[in-house]
């Protein structure tokens, strides 16, 4: 496509940091030049290269399946604006996340509402705004789209069976099978339109079996619907994909199965049109958080009790030993470190300096800033020896660490840094060009579609997020 081929650099040039050979470590080959930033405050690195290429391969993974974004996992304005230029779609929870993709161009077909219970004015908003895809599982939410959106066009999302996900959203939302065929019944009655059947398997799933119970799932639902005179057309098959390349099942092994489920449940041909709704897939591995000490306390090695102060910190350790070094960063668990609750993730520093051959090691804890005694990032950590100044960086930190941190004790994000190396760069606009000869309409299928051009969209260099 013309129009991704022209404007992919200007996604980059816009937010580039150029490779200086002074620099230090960086994201795909990209510094953070922490060395030469006079802010002291932590900060982002992210790689919109790697966003290109999760996309890229994707479509290669999935050939069926329509990438729509979850903005939830890191609504970051680069994100949303690359991912819309390379043609995704975008699921959105909330009018605010409605608002946002909306705010650059997207347009309505390409967004799926996708919160299963929605305030009623916020089903207004989507009314009034064009957007007609949207996602249920109960009778009241089906009674006040009918009164609120009657031209909406709904999918009945339902309840999966996956113990081993990190994230069980069937606790909270879905319908059961047994339930389908009666919200089916109800919806006809009010004269509300079911075009599609969505289930998610849960964030972090690691039993490939799960995707394909689920599509067999939907297959039955589907049948149901048809029985009661339903012509529906569409399958949602949620998320649930790594992000990351140390995750236990690779990304190419979970499209493996949904492709085989696919053809046997959904086969190409039979009216169905597939999506997938990834978040931490996209973003994870792209975003690197820098921060730096700010104090230091090292902890004599007397007996705890001496003084009161060791054992209260022992009684609030969950390892029970007292580390002899306590870092304090200036990022923490009420900020882009929330995900160590939310998301299950156990951060592990990298050392931004670089140490003597074989420097000594202490045994070391890192804690955020705040005045909450439970902000701690990690702990059992060997270290050097560290100084207030000193950066360390977290990779691998995209999913739901923007998204979910907060302004508790008056702290604000981190700064978010655009990146694409030239490398990165050139190597993403060859995979585009092949890309869009392989899906070239001489094989019968469509180009990748430019949703809008960038050109038009000037980026920033850097963003600030407002709590």
């Amino acid at each position: 496509e013309p129009g991704v081929l022209r404007h992919i650099e200007h996604s980059a040039g816009v937010l580039i940091q150029m490779e200086r050979p002074s620099a230090g470590r960086g994201v795909g080959g990209v510094p953070l030049a922490i060395s030469c930033k006079t802010e002291k405050g932590a900060f982002f690195v992210a790689d919109l290269g790697d966003v290109v290429k999760k996309h890229l391969r994707f479509l290669k993974a999935l050939p069926r399946v329509r990438p729509f974004y979850a903005v939830k996992c890191n609504g970051s304005k680069g994100v949303v604006r690359t991912l819309a230029e390379l043609g995704a779609g975008f699921d959105c929870a909330s009018k605010t996340e409605i608002a946002l993709v909306q705010s650059i161009g997207v347009p309505s077909d390409k967004i799926i509402y996708t919160n299963p219970c929605k305030q009623i004015s916020q089903i207004k908003y989507a009314a009034s705004h064009g957007v007609q895809l949207m996602a249920f599982d109960n009778e009241v939410e089906l009674g006040k789209v009918a009164r609120s959106h009657p031209h909406a066009r709904m999918v009945l999302c339902i309840a999966t069976d996956n113990p081993r996900s990190s994230a069980r959203l069937s606790v909270k939302f879905g319908a059961t099978l047994k339930s389908c065929r009666r919200l089916l019944e109800t919806a006809k009655e009010m004269n509300v339109e079911i075009v599609g059947i969505s289930f998610h398997v849960g964030s972090g799933c690691i039993d490939l079996q799960a995707f394909t119970r689920s599509i067999a799932d939907a297959r039955l639902v589907f049948e149901m619907g048809a029985e009661l005179g339903y012509k529906m057309h569409l399958l949602d098959i949620g998320g649930g994909f790594p992000g990351t390349e140390n995750s236990k099942v690779r990304f190419e092994e979970i499209a493996a199965t949904i492709n085989s489920a696919l053809d046997l449940y959904f086969p190409e041909g039979c009216g169905v049109e597939i999506l997938a709704k990834p978040g931490r897939y996209y973003v994870a591995s792209a975003f690197t958080l820098a921060v730096n000490v700010i104090d230091k306390q090292e902890v004599p090695l007397d007996p705890p009790g001496s003084d009161g102060r060791l054992s209260r910190w022992n009684d609030a350790s969950s390892c029970g030993a007292e580390p002899p070094i306590l870092y304090y960063v200036n990022d923490g668990i009420y900020g882009s470190f929330s995900c160590i609750f939310f998301d299950h993730t156990c951060p592990s520093p990298i050392l931004h300096k670089k140490p003597g051959p074989e420097p000594p090691l202490f045994s070391s804890s890192l804690w955020g800033p705040s005045c909450d005694g439970q902000d701690r990032i990690a702990d059992g950590l060997q270290l050097p020896d560290l100084q207030v100044g000193d950066w360390l960086t977290f990779e691998n930190m995209g999913a739901y660490t923007i998204a979910a941190s907060s302004s508790f004790n008056g702290y604000q994000q981190p700064q978010i840094n655009y990146a694409m190396s030239r490398g990165s760069c050139h190597n993403q606009k060859k995979r585009i060009e092949r890309a869009c000869v392989l899906l070239s309409p001489v094989a019968g299928k469509s180009q990748i579609p430019c949703a809008l051009p960038l050109s038009s969209l000037p980026l920033e260099s850097r963003e600030q997020h407002p709590s």
